[in-house]
């Protein structure tokens, strides 16, 4: 029976690795949608007038489905019963429904104050979008996961997860570090339309994988008996999986290590401008240093499992660090970009840790026949924390500074009332939306630039007139507008608005210490806390191994496992 496997295609190296690519190619564009909008968060404020709480029900909305309508298990349960070709066309075709569904109710105007229970119609269309395309993109993780052991078992299976969430994670590095000068420079709906052509590729690529699928199948199947009875996934598999400490303390690890860095990543650009104020065109590339890292450190990580073992103590370590970074970015005096910058590369070390250890330990206390269930429930309680932990970090920072949401709309209102007396008219034949969209853009940049460079202890709003305020930012607007006229290039009139605007409006918000900077303090301690409760869970976990023998400490080659056992 051994050399029978030995002659199936997934001994050659060429073919493994490059079903690999193809099949990490799907989840490349899942990537970049997931975190296209974080960056624009900004925007989404002064242009469409979302608070932090309707940012986070968006977020949050990722996992809807997969965790309340249990659309992850099923997932796992279809994925063991039909198998990674029918799953994962499934999967990719859900994503770039999800992502089309997006971009239109982003690019849709809705009445003003059109809501649904209670929340903005378009937050609430956005989200069911993004909730599909999480529906698809969970079911499609699952899928690359079950494929990439099916094609490297007792091989380079850590380092070809490794390289698998390597070229996955070019994605989030990709949405980080161009969605917001990609918004700035052309629409704001602009990175989620460049997602959606993602998607398409997404999806032609598991269609190319699909028949090296086939193949390896028609290999196996010319070599081994494969798809006996004693092999076949049955439900009753999945009381074995959930009666197993080994994989519930893997899975609660997994759930409390990626809610303390994906939701991080969705908030980290809004917090490098606000906490250390980086300039908003700069402000993504610091949070894109995090999936840059992992996208060299991860399969360096995996080859060291492979070969070395310790993948319980490599999951301690990342947690650990996990623990320091939020601990520094919590201290509210360290406000230099710099200690930002250095967090978010130390951050990227112990996200290349614990996933490169984590995900290839399953298949050591899971057997392959009940994978993809096993990776289903990982998957959905780790939705159950990617849904909780943003929508909580919205509230938090909403309740903690409840007054910087309104304080933005405020000055958007007043530009926008300048700009539509002035532009409004025949002279400068511009539509409504023009004038609208320009009134944005100022708002915008206004905004940013009092956020990046004032240091003023703000007032509260209770202190103002926001009536006479309001007035005041449109009379200042207005005046500073005398004069500007539409001769010459109209891209180049519309700029010498913009910073016409900015140039009258900043010192009026300045003089008044309006209140438009968030303090992150009290979503970083809840970050904080997360790291510490992994810690204990790491320590679980290795002394469950240690217990049962699960292998987690040794390699993953199997050769490279047996001399050690041999040796001991």
């Amino acid at each position: 029976m051994t050399e029978a496997i030995k002659n199936s295609l997934r001994d050659s190296k060429k073919a493994r690795w490059t079903a690999l690519v193809v099949v990490s190619l799907s989840m490349f564009g899942a990537y970049f949608f997931n975190y296209a909008l974080s960056p624009v968060k900004p925007m989404l404020e002064s242009i469409l007038g979302w608070t932090s709480s309707d940012f986070g029900i968006y977020t949050s909305s990722y996992t809807w489905f997969n965790v309340f309508l249990f659309m992850l298990i099923f997932s796992g349960i279809i994925l063991d019963k039909m198998g990674i070709r029918f799953t994962g066309l499934a999967a990719t075709s859900m994503m770039a429904i999800g992502t089309g569904l997006n971009y239109w109710a982003l690019i849709h105007v809705f009445p003003d104050g059109a809501t649904i229970f209670g929340i903005k119609t378009q937050v609430v269309i956005s989200a069911i979008g993004f909730g599909i395309f999480g529906v698809g993109t969970e079911a499609g993780g699952i899928t690359v996961s079950k494929a990439v052991v099916k094609w490297f078992k007792g091989k380079e299976m850590a380092l070809a997860m490794g390289l698998q969430m390597s070229i996955a994670r070019l994605g989030t590095a990709l949405a980080l570090g161009i969605a917001l000068p990609v918004a700035k420079s052309y629409n704001f709906t602009s990175p989620v339309l460049l997602a959606f052509v993602f998607m398409l590729i997404a999806l032609g690529a598991f269609i190319i994988y699909t028949f090296m699928d086939r193949k390896l199948d028609t290999s196996i199947a010319t070599t081994i008996d494969v798809g006996t009875e004693e092999d076949k996934f049955e439900l009753k598999d999945i009381l074995f999986i959930i009666k197993n400490k080994g994989f519930w303390y893997i899975a609660i690890l997994c759930v409390l290590f990626y809610s303390a860095v994906f939701p991080f990543l969705f908030y980290a650009t809004d917090l490098m401008i606000n906490k250390y104020q980086v300039n908003p065109n700069l402000a993504g590339a610091i949070p894109a240093l995090l999936p840059f890292g992992t996208i060299f450190l991860t399969p360096l990580f995996g080859t060291i499992y492979d070969r070395k073992g310790k993948g319980a103590t490599i999951m301690i370590i990342g947690s650990l660090i996990l623990i320091v970074v939020h601990g520094i970015l919590t201290i509210p005096f360290l406000t230099s970009w710099w200690v930002a910058t250095v967090m978010v590369i130390v951050l990227g070390i112990g996200f290349s840790l614990v996933p490169a250890a984590m995900w290839p330990s399953v298949p050591k206390i899971i057997p392959e026949k009940q994978l993809g269930t096993a990776y289903a429930v990982i998957f959905w309680i780790q939705n159950i924390g990617l849904w909780a932990i943003p929508l909580l970090l919205g509230i938090i920072l909403d309740s903690t500074n409840p007054q910087v949401s309104p304080n933005k709309t405020l000055v958007r209102d007043a530009i926008t009332d300048a700009y539509m007396a002035k532009f409004s008219n025949n002279t400068y034949q511009f539509s409504e939306k023009d004038i609208a969209r320009m009134a944005e853009r100022a708002s915008s940049m206004t905004i940013d630039s009092i956020v990046q460079v004032t240091n003023y202890e703000p007032v509260s709003n209770a202190d103002l007139n926001r009536e006479d305020l309001k007035k005041n930012i449109s009379e200042v607007t207005a005046k500073g507008l005398v004069g500007i006229t539409t001769v010459g290039d109209e891209d180049a009139f519309k700029e010498t608005v913009k910073k016409t605007t900015v140039k009258a409006v900043f010192p009026l918000i300045e003089g008044k210490k309006l209140n438009l900077r968030y303090d992150y303090f009290y979503d970083l301690v809840l970050f904080t806390s997360l790291g510490i409760v992994s810690l204990l869970f790491a320590f679980l976990l290795k002394a469950e191994d240690r217990k049962k023998g699960y292998g987690l400490e040794l390699p993953n080659i199997a050769e490279k496992a047996e001399e050690i056992k041999e040796q001991s």
